[in-house]
């Protein structure tokens, strides 16, 4: 989450993302190469406030902005991401084959700190 360092601000836009990215795998199965594409299809944002946001997409660092929150009041929170990965297949080297059903994988927490600031008017001279 951005801003780093486990503070942000009541009404300030956090930006969250994660770097969840697409991977492959090849087995050996009853004698046969078995090939594997896996890819993140979904995330499920829970800003540890009681507000949740489903996206497709993973979020992108600052300054991308792609998935943001605002606090409405300050206080801890503890916001995770869960992942939900898709998949297909192949058996020695044939037509790639979807995998019926997803796997969701629960993210851990993390402690975030919201905080109030005031203006102060300086002068200088």
């Amino acid at each position: 989450m951005q801003p780093p360092g486990g503070e942000t601000l009541v009404n300030f836009r956090t930006n969250f993302y994660t770097e969840q990215e697409p991977f492959t795998r090849t087995v050996q199965l009853l004698g046969r190469r078995v090939d594997l594409r896996i890819w993140p299809s979904q995330f499920h944002w829970r800003f540890g406030d009681g507000a949740d946001l489903a996206t497709s997409n993973a979020g992108a660092p600052y300054p991308d902005l792609q998935i943001t929150h605002a606090y409405e009041s300050k206080g801890g929170v503890s916001p995770s991401v869960d992942t939900t990965y898709a998949a297909q297949f192949r058996v020695d080297g044939g037509a790639w084959r979807d995998v019926d059903g997803t796997v969701t994988i629960p993210g851990s927490p993390v402690r975030l700190q919201v905080r109030t600031a005031r203006p102060v008017l300086v002068s200088y001279q």
